[in-house]
């Protein structure tokens, strides 16, 4: 076998003179790996872009809510009395608050027990009935009523039940608890001959959540527990704390509530009454630090953003280093379309503001945004509620009766006419009995106490608490008791019931063409109502914009036109003209419309990463190919070196052998 080893024979240099000549042959792999090194810098330089983009989308959207530029404080003077909060549905004002009383729940104590492990009668199984209601008229002393009343809230009936494996007090109290019927029971020691004593207490506070037990089997269960307020020998337990509504007054006004927590008394406004026998003032104002913040909010994530893109695109002259994306035409289509947004006044807009400069955001001469402090608090004290319309999808009326409720992606910005031409209406059914005449009513247990009905859609049956009523107090019964039924509550619905000419009138909560209270039957229906007549609710019908909208309840929606989607809610007046609806998108909705395009897997930005994506693909198949190419060179001219340096060796041989020879025959030629 040949060893080869170049250069050896002819000292000719022949790894250097391959390795200097591949040098040359790989400059366009060298072009090719600069090109793609500014590719990939160029990539990473995008995906900085789209976490900018993604960050500043992420502000917007909290900027989208309108709530955020209409929200309200309330503010007690005294912290101690009450504490409250506001909605953006509050009226700005000033209110004198006067607690009388705080609600509070019904405590009732059971007669002593000497042992609490003990049991109590003989184990066989008992029912323990709780209701809930209100204790009326007679007196009270000694914790006890005489000559009361109790009507049921009509919440319904719970129950316990008690036997072998729980009749002691313990497990009495245990069974109770368990049972989450809205009762807490517990064991006080009074320190007495017969110290242990169960006690109960109402979860919920307020007059209407008095406790009435009644006791189906053992006696001496029902000698222990049983109570009914209304009947003056039926007492076992004594009421230790008399359930009390919270009694106060707002601007000299009584009001008279069964929580400490109130929402329904100022509109928009709760109050969450804590101290009882004082007095505060509640102050009710537009919280101008929320639209300050959320202003301030969109000027630093534009800020953010333009940052990230200056830095992406800048030219330092003093280094001559550049931004990776400096000249990018995609880049600086981004940015102009960004500014084009944010400095194009709004078309139709829903309030006086049209403009950000209007409200003192402008741009700077670096291309930042600043806020004008002083101009933005001018633009909140002179005209809060239209800021939001600045920022959010938002609509007005110019009828205060009617409300902009919402809109769809096919709603375009405009003013549309609305023409009401039928108002929504609710379902009802009005009895033929006059029951202010018939007055008092008597309802007896099991002989006319009985009502069931369809209350939109949903089947009601409720049983009347046995007692002597007014007309008003019937309706008040009639009404908690069906409000009480769970099948209606959960589905959100409710009915109100009010005598119409001393007539019963049962009306849905609900309005539309859904909304119906029908199919009234029962021991009791006769005598409360007759033969009453039953009236379904109608939607309410108009046009927007001039073109065609659907009814549903209260709503009205576009359907047609740029007010495709557009809904309104009105809530009164009459069937004509009804003025218009102003629809605009502010710059927090269009700028996410914008940031949702771009970002999307069509958009600017991924339709350019997959560009630069494909060009470094491509790189690396041009450079693998060259690579190969290359390969073949080198072994070419190794190939041809190798023969170089084998011919320059055997050449050199010959002139070796030949300049020997000579020698020797110049040697030879001297001796002779």
């Amino acid at each position: 076998m040949a060893i080869s080893s170049p250069g050896i024979g002819s000292n000719l240099d022949v790894n250097g003179i391959v390795s200097k000549l591949m040098s040359v042959e790989q400059q366009p792999v060298t072009l090719l790996n600069k090109k793609e090194a500014s590719y990939q810098a160029k990539l990473s330089a995008y995906g900085s872009l789209q976490g900018a983009v993604s960050s500043f989308q992420s502000a917007l959207q909290g900027l989208g809510d309108v709530t955020k530029f209409q929200s309200t404080k309330a503010t007690p003077t005294d912290s101690t009395v009450l504490s409250a909060s506001a909605s953006s549905i509050a009226t700005a004002g000033s209110y004198s608050i006067d607690v009388t009383t705080l609600a509070q729940s019904q405590k009732l104590v059971a007669a002593g027990q000497t042992s609490i492990t003990a049991a109590i009668g003989s184990g066989a199984a008992t029912t323990l009935s709780f209701d809930f209601g209100t204790v009326s008229g007679g007196a009270f002393a000694a914790g006890a009523y005489t000559g009361a009343g109790f009507t049921s809230n009509g919440a319904g009936i719970k129950t316990v039940t008690i036997d072998g494996s729980n009749n002691s007090l313990a497990g009495i109290k245990d069974a109770i608890n368990n049972a989450k019927i809205g009762v807490t029971a517990s064991i006080v020691n009074d320190g007495g001959a017969s110290p242990y004593r169960l006690v109960l207490s109402s979860d919920n506070v307020g007059k209407s959540n008095s406790i009435k037990v009644s006791v189906s089997g053992d006696a001496a269960l029902s000698s222990l527990l049983a109570h009914d307020p209304a009947n003056d020998t039926g007492q076992n337990l004594s009421e230790s704390v008399t359930a009390q509504n919270a009694e106060f007054k707002v601007n000299g006004v009584a009001i008279s509530k069964t929580s400490n927590n109130v929402s329904d008394v100022v509109q928009g406004v709760t109050f969450n009454l804590l101290k009882a026998a004082s007095s505060t003032t509640l102050s009710v104002s537009q919280d101008t630090a929320s639209v300050t913040s959320s202003v301030n909010a969109l000027v630093t994530a534009y800020n953010s953003l333009n940052k990230t893109l200056a830095d992406l695109t800048a030219y330092d002259p003093k280094t001559k280093a550049a931004g990776p994306l400096l000249g990018d035409s995609t880049v600086l289509s981004i940015q102009s379309r960004i500014r084009r947004m944010l400095s194009t006044p709004l078309t139709n807009p829903s309030g006086s503001f049209s403009s950000l400069g209007q409200i003192g955001v402008s741009f700077q001469k670096d291309g930042s945004l600043a806020v004008d402090s002083g101009k933005l608090q001018s633009a909140i004290n002179t005209n809060f509620s239209d800021i939001a319309g600045l920022f959010a999808t938002n609509g007005k009326a110019s009828d205060s009766l009617v409300s902009y409720t919402g809109s769809t992606a096919n709603t375009k910005p405009g003013s549309y006419a609305l023409s009401v031409s039928q108002l929504a209406s609710q379902g009802n059914a009005l009895g033929t009995v006059d029951l202010s005449a018939a007055a008092p009513i008597t309802i007896t247990t099991g002989v006319d106490d009985e009502l069931a009905m369809t209350v939109d859609g949903i089947g009601v049956s409720i049983t009347l608490g046995a007692g002597t009523y007014t007309a008003d107090a019937l309706a008040t019964e009639v009404q908690s008791k069906i409000n009480g039924v769970s099948a209606l509550s959960s589905a959100g619905g409710a009915v109100a019931v009010t005598l119409a000419g001393g007539m019963l009138s049962i009306s849905s909560n609900r309005y539309g063409s859904a909304s119906s209270v029908t199919g009234i039957t029962g021991s009791a229906a006769a005598a409360l109502l007759g033969a009453p007549v039953s009236t379904t609710g109608v939607d309410v019908a108009g046009t927007l914009g001039g073109g065609s909208a659907t009814g549903s309840g209260q709503i009205l929606t576009g359907a047609s036109g740029g007010a495709n989607g557009l809904r309104v809610t009105i809530t009164g007046g009459v069937t004509a003209s009804r003025g218009t609806v102003s629809f605009n998108q502010g710059y927090a909705y269009q700028l996410n419309q914008l940031t949702t395009s771009l970002l999307s897997s069509t958009g600017a930005i991924s339709s350019r990463t997959s560009g630069i994506n494909a060009s470094i693909t491509d790189i690396g198949k041009r450079r693998d190919e060259l690579n190969t190419r290359l390969a073949a060179v080198e072994t070419r001219y190794r190939a041809q070196f190798t023969k170089l340096d084998t011919l320059i060796s055997s050449l050199t041989t010959t002139s070796n052998y030949l300049t020997q020879q000579l020698a020797n025959i110049a040697a030879n030629t001297t001796k002779a």
